[in-house]
């Protein structure tokens, strides 16, 4: 009897947590999908969130990151110009200030 108890009071605690209801949903949905997904944990995993990542969202960051580093360097090297320019225009200004 006491083994029935605890079972369930972990049932009341699941469905209380929402545990129940989430994999319902995502029971639910693997059913209706007309077609089965070749690996059905992987799909319970993702459409739970405990996957991570997919390798498409993966690739795409990958891409951003090369881009903005990219974009980093032209963006720090059009500074590094900028501020040699500028030296030509007012070498004074530096000099006074190295001065003071």
């Amino acid at each position: 009897m006491a083994h029935h108890r605890k079972t369930e009071h972990f049932r009341r605690y699941l469905e209380k947590a929402g545990v129940v209801d989430s994999l319902t949903s995502v029971l639910v949905a693997l059913y209706e999908q007309s077609e089965r997904p070749n690996n059905a944990l992987e799909f319970v995993k993702q459409h739970l969130g405990a996957s991570g990542p997919t390798p498409e969202d993966t690739e795409a960051l990958q891409k951003e990151v090369i881009d903005l580093r990219q974009r980093c360097t032209r963006l720090m090297e059009e500074n590094k110009d900028l501020k040699t320019r500028l030296q030509r225009y007012e070498p004074q200004s530096e000099d006074r200030a190295k001065a003071e």
